[in-house]
C-alpha cells in the first residue's frame, strides 16, 4: 500500500498531486471540475460539505443523483431528502423509502406489488380522501373504498396477494 505522506509522481497516472482539487488531493475552499474536493464543490461527482453537480456527495448535496445528509435531487440517498425517487429517514418526493414522509397525512406511502401481472411493479393506490379512492375504484372496475391507516384505498376490501 502506498505511503499517503509520500509525494505522488504526476506523470505516473496515479493520484493528482497534493494541493489539487481532485479526489485524493487536499480539499480547497471552492473546487470546480471532475471529482472536485472542497468545502464547496461544483462539478461531476463533487465531494465536500456543500456539493452541487451530477453525482454530488456531501453534507448538503444538490444534483441529479445525490448522496449526503441533506439532498435535493432526482435520485437521492441520505437523512433528509427531497426529490423524485429517494431513500432517507425524512423524505419528500414522488417515490420514496424511509420511515417518515414529510408533507403526507399518514407519514408514509402504502405500496402494493401487483403479483398477478408478474411485473412486480409497485401500485400506489392509497389516497388522502375517500372521494379520490372511490374515483380510482371506478377506474379499476370495483366498488367502494376502505380505510388504510389515515389513507383511503379503492375497492371495498383490501386485495390479497
Amino acid at each position: 500500500m502506498p505511503d499517503p505522506a509520500a509525494p505522488e509522481n504526476p506523470s505516473s497516472g496515479g493520484t493528482p498531486p497534493i494541493g489539487t482539487s481532485a479526489c485524493g488531493g487536499r480539499p480547497k475552499i471552492v473546487a470546480i471540475g471532475i471529482a472536485p474536493l472542497g468545502i464547496i464543490s461544483i462539478g461531476i461527482v463533487p465531494m465536500g460539505v456543500i456539493s452541487i453537480g451530477v453525482v454530488p456527495m456531501g453534507v448538503l448535496s444538490l444534483g441529479a443523483v445525490a448522496m449526503g445528509v441533506i439532498n435535493a435531487s432526482v435520485v437521492g440517498m441520505g437523512i433528509l431528502i427531497a426529490g423524485v425517487n429517494v431513500m432517507g429517514v425524512w423524505w419528500v418526493g414522488m417515490e420514496g423509502m424511509g420511515p417518515y414522509r414529510l408533507g403526507s397525512p399518514s407519514g408514509q406511502v402504502h405500496h402494493h406489488h401487483n403479483h398477478s401481472s408478474g411485473q412486480g411493479q409497485p401500485n400506489l393506490y392509497a389516497y388522502p380522501s375517500r372521494d379520490e379512492a372511490l374515483r380510482k375504484a371506478k377506474d379499476l372496475g370495483c366498488e367502494g373504498a376502505h380505510a388504510m391507516g389515515s389513507l383511503w384505498m379503492p375497492c371495498e376490501e383490501h386485495p390479497t396477494p
